[in-house]
């Protein structure tokens, strides 16, 4: 088959894909995440049976202990961040207020320093009067009024909505069964796979095959392992030095640490935000705050991902960042569960694609 058709060929696959994914995203979200799921524990299924196990065996053995550990962590963690959550609904207008008084208040005594030190009144050049808090209250407050009201806005239609509802409902029921069927059934899909490939180029598709899935299991295995331990830092730290709603903060960071620098940031400033308003006018609060998170920062960066993910999977941060905002923003949460495979299959690819052009005639220079 000439190149041409070749290209061609793939093109179709890959459009074909990617309008299938499109169409039914909001159906494969359980079905994807079971694959994942079944993805994650195939070494250990595997590893079961080398010791003499039988594979079905082995796959009800993980299923059933995996369910066991789920409702544990679940029946341990949920009371606890539904009890912060209620109270934290119930606090939030006193928390708004609070902070709408701190930044008029830091507002007209910084403001007030500024004029005077360079001789200019800041307040009127700005439109705010003289500079008193009554004055600066009105931008001030709506600014922070706007702010809350969008997130209040965001977590409520998130909460709300009857599909995501659903959704959930499939995910904790049918992500189950899935990736048990994929766990049994992956060395007979993997040889069926391995049959439709052309025999001229299976070795080059094994190289990549191997590249791709050291780069996908590496980043799954050790991001997920280095989430959970920070959701656990964080929550627990957070929890125990006394900030109010400590835990679900820490929690929500930690997992969003999936996300390169998200996580960190996303507890850094909530925290430290709570723990200005909550223990103004001591400082001790929030150097406490910043020492659970910069700890759990140093861990992270120093001992955990060097150990846990690896610095040679060729995934750039920068790189994840925009596939998980772009897969995410066109297919959803399906999107996101696909995004760090296609990333680093991409990733694989483009450097086999640079690899083959630096041996071509036209880098070297060289007549065909």
């Amino acid at each position: 088959m000439r190149i041409e058709r070749q290209l061609a060929f793939w093109l179709a696959a890959l459009a074909v894909a990617v309008l299938a994914l499109w169409l039914f995203s909001g159906v494969l979200m359980p079905f994807v995440a079971g694959m994942a799921l079944a993805y994650l524990l195939n070494p250990v299924a595997n590893r079961l049976q080398r010791m003499g196990i039988n594979r079905l065996v082995a796959c009800i053995v993980i299923l059933a202990v995996s369910v066991i550990f789920f409702v544990v962590v679940l029946v341990a963690i949920v009371p606890l961040v539904v009890t912060q959550l209620s109270h934290f609904a119930e606090n939030v207008p006193g928390y708004i207020n609070r902070l709408q008084d701190l930044a008029r208040t830091l507002a007209s005594e910084q403001g007030n320093l500024l004029s005077n030190w360079i001789g200019i009144d800041i307040f009127q050049k700005l439109g705010l009067g003289d500079g008193k808090p009554a004055d600066v209250s009105g931008p001030v407050g709506n600014l922070v009024g706007k702010g809350v009201s969008w997130l209040t806005g965001l977590l409520g239609s998130i909460i709300s909505g009857g599909s995501t509802l659903i959704g959930i409902a499939s995910l904790l029921v049918i992500t189950p069964v899935v990736a048990f069927y994929m766990l049994v059934d992956w060395e007979r899909m993997i040889r069926t796979l391995d049959g439709l490939v052309p025999v001229a180029h299976r070795d080059t598709v094994h190289r990549l095959a191997r590249q791709i899935d050291t780069a996908i299991g590496g980043f799954l295995r050790g991001q997920s392992l280095v989430c959970l331990f920070l959701a656990a830092w964080y929550g627990f730290g957070l929890l125990l030095i006394g900030l109010n709603f400590g835990f679900v903060i820490g929690l929500t960071g930690g997992l969003l640490s999936f996300i390169p620098y998200v996580g960190s940031l996303t507890v850094l400033v909530i925290s430290a935000i709570l723990a200005i308003v909550q223990g103004w006018p001591s400082p001790w609060l929030l150097v406490m705050v910043l020492v659970v998170v910069g700890t759990g920062q140093f861990l992270e960066g120093n001992v955990l991902t060097p150990r846990l993910v690896g610095a040679s999977i060729g995934l750039h941060p920068v790189w994840l960042m925009f596939a998980l905002l772009a897969f995410g923003s066109l297919f959803g949460f399906t999107g996101l569960i696909v995004a760090v495979p296609v990333a680093a299959a991409i990733g694989v690819l483009i450097r086999f694609g640079i690899e083959r052009y630096r041996e071509s005639a036209l880098y070297r220079g060289v007549e065909p």
